[in-house]
């Protein structure tokens, strides 16, 4: 079976985020005033695999190892079958 997998990493609250600061003094400099401005990492990739309880299990080690870093980062995980 094949899936469609997103992973969203976000900073944890309290975390700075100088990127997300940069672009809401931006916005702000060309009139936009925006508030509690945040950015999101979204990676998209495609598996092939029995089931989906296998492929949640193989994408949650794949952020613990190498997409995030759990002590900073929160992330998101959706899967779905490809139709």
């Amino acid at each position: 079976m094949r899936f469609n997998i997103e992973v969203k990493i976000r900073l944890k609250k309290g975390m700075l985020n100088p990127e997300a600061a940069t672009i809401q003094r931006a916005l702000a400099l060309l009139g936009y005033e925006v508030e509690d401005t945040n950015t999101i990492d979204i990676i998209t990739f495609k598996m092939e695999e029995d089931n989906i309880r296998k492929v949640k299990e193989e994408v949650e080690d794949m952020c613990r190892r190498l997409l995030c870093n759990p002590v900073i980062h929160d992330y998101e995980i959706k899967i779905k079958p490809e139709d």
